[in-house]
């Protein structure tokens, strides 16, 4: 069957896609008014950019997803002439030139198609971010202020609050259910002889698809500790199939402590079933979501910037259970999920909306407005805090290496006063300055004949609108130039801020940037110096600041991390 042409159709999807960048027209039953899961995150459905035409292609199948297939499909797009491609989805990491997702979408951005990626699932370890070329705008996942909460109460007294999107409300009161933990995931570890009648612990934090395996043993309910996430509200929310909830590895801690103090552990559920908003801290920077530094160029910060991603309500398939487990029989129109391939269409959806009020400009134009207008405050103007980084029980705040820039801000990036723009050339030379051999550039532009220059200062002199500054044994001194467009409506002075850790002395010239016409461009250097006589940094240490100019109108924000090495 032909698949027409996005220019010409307003297209459908499923999944994330559809979540974000089209207003939603799911199939309801007569005067349902309200999209939602099981009655949680009830609500009228719009995405980020309502009246975006959206065009799909499969890469992915249910064995997973092949390059050819990934590269195909953004060839499709592009020829098609979509405005920009999310892709909710990565690999392992490796050199630009034998990745072949870096190499589409490379060729993307020569057509001016403006790319948003997932930056992964595998955090809080460093550098486990993925899809880290300049190019291509990474995105990492954040929580919103919207949980769902159940709680289950310890024979000894202890209420532990977790969340849970099982959807029949009751309490047990005084009764109570015996404990039992288990290896949910390992082959014959649920036995009716050791699990009927029983509340399974399931130790490893499996989800939801584990339920079906308690209740095919006789379990009576199921509690699940998420051991990678450190902090409460960052834990996923997973429709249980029989009373269960999910735990954070604090609560986890808490709920084993008590189970091998005592003979005979016992607990019970409460479930109210409703959906609190308001109340919890937010955003911060989830657990799962992956981490810099860019295990390519460090000297590319990565991710970008932060979006919501923990706790999404998305459309979703009925060929697929809302748990994942072939024994679901449920099937919704809607889904409650996490990761950063949830983060990665909301940012496509602010791109849209941008690129339609600014159809001029370039991919490195948007990602700059999307960057800079950034937020590293949470809705309360405190410092975000990364969910991940938990000591005890205090949380620390997110670097941008958790955060990039921070959590993006849409009225902001529709105006964003000034832009870091960077064009096919400068990438091009991007790529020389890594010393690739002519060979490795044809994968990128097949017409090379010979790299002709390279950045002058290294990578980190590449137009971007974050920095990452490198000290190392030959040089306490490094200095970074940048170019920024006015792209206000009106002449516009900018004045510049700097925050930087103790001992690192930055300079700004000039401090102050005069613009007298649209699309002027102004350039300027920073010397970033590391003091003889400060305090000594280990290898491989990272601390952080920002470069800002500023006026009444607007704050032009970008991160910069600082590495010491040998």
């Amino acid at each position: 069957m032909p698949v027409a042409s996005p220019i010409r159709v307003r297209g459908t999807s499923m999944g994330t896609e559809r979540m974000c960048r089209q207003r939603l027209q799911a199939p309801r039953s007569p005067g349902r008014a309200s999209t939602d899961l099981f009655k949680f995150a009830g609500g009228r459905a719009s995405g980020v950019a309502r009246r975006a035409r959206i065009a799909m292609y499969k890469a992915c199948t249910r064995g997973g997803c092949s390059l050819s297939a990934i590269t195909a499909a953004i060839d499709a797009a592009v020829s098609d002439g979509v405005d920009l491609i999310s892709m909710s989805l990565g690999g392992p990491v490796e050199a630009f030139y034998d990745d072949l997702v870096a190499v589409a979408t490379f060729g993307a951005e020569r057509r001016g198609v403006f790319v948003v990626m997932a930056g992964g699932n595998d955090g809080p370890t460093a550098s486990s971010i993925t899809n880290v070329a300049p190019w291509m705008t990474t995105v990492g996942a954040a929580t919103t202020d919207r949980v769902f909460p159940a709680t289950l109460r310890l024979g000894n007294g202890v209420v532990l609050t977790g969340q849970s999107l099982y959807n029949i409300p009751f309490s047990q009161g005084a009764g109570t259910i015996p404990l039992v933990s288990s290896d949910c995931g390992k082959y014959g570890d649920l036995t009716p002889d050791r699990v009927m009648g029983k509340v399974v612990v399931c130790s490893k934090g499996e989800g939801a698809w584990a339920g079906f395996d308690v209740e095919r043993a006789g379990g009576a309910g199921m509690i699940s500790a998420d051991s990678r996430t450190r902090f409460g509200d960052a834990v996923k929310a997973q429709p249980f199939n029989l009373p269960g909830l999910q735990l954070s590895s604090t609560g986890g801690k808490k709920l084993a402590d008590y189970m091998s103090s005592v003979a005979y552990p016992v607990a019970s559920f409460n479930f109210t079933c409703v959906t609190v908003t308001g109340e919890n801290r937010a955003p911060m920077v989830a657990g799962f979501s992956s981490r810099g530094p860019n295990p390519i160029v460090p000297e590319i910060l990565k991710p970008d910037v932060i979006a919501p991603g923990v706790n999404i309500l998305a459309a979703w398939s009925g060929a697929a259970s809302p748990s994942g487990s072939v024994m679901d029989p449920r099937r919704v129109e809607y889904n409650i999920l996490s990761g950063t391939s949830m983060a990665c269409p909301h940012v496509a959806g602010v791109a849209a909306l941008i690129k339609k009020r600014h159809g001029d400009w370039t991919p490195a134009m948007i990602r700059s407005a999307l960057v800079t207008t950034a937020s590293p405050l949470d809705k309360d103007g405190r410092d975000i805090v990364d969910s991940g980084s938990a000591v005890g029980a205090a949380v620390m705040g997110a670097t941008p290496l958790a955060a990039g820039a921070g959590f993006v801000l849409p009225r902001l990036a529709m105006d964003p006063g000034l832009v870091y723009d960077a064009g096919t050339q400068d990438y091009v030379d991007f790529l020389c300055t890594l010393n690739y051999t002519v060979e490795q550039m044809r994968q990128f532009v097949p017409e090379l004949s010979k790299c002709e220059r390279t950045i002058p200062g290294g990578v980190a002199n590449l137009n971007h609108p974050s920095f990452v500054v490198v000290f190392d044994g030959r040089s306490r001194i490094r200095t970074l130039t940048r170019t920024v467009t006015l792209v206000s409506a009106r002449p516009e002075r900018y004045n510049v801020t700097v925050a930087a850790p103790d001992g690192v002395k930055v300079t700004v010239t000039p401090a102050t940037l005069e613009f007298r016409w649209p699309k002027e461009k102004r350039s300027y250097s920073v010397p970033f110096s590391s003091e003889a006589g400060a305090k000594a940094r280990p290898a491989g240490t990272w601390e952080f600041g920002h470069i800002a100019w500023e006026n009444r109108k607007h704050r032009v924000r970008s991160p910069v991390a600082f590495k010491w090495d040998d």
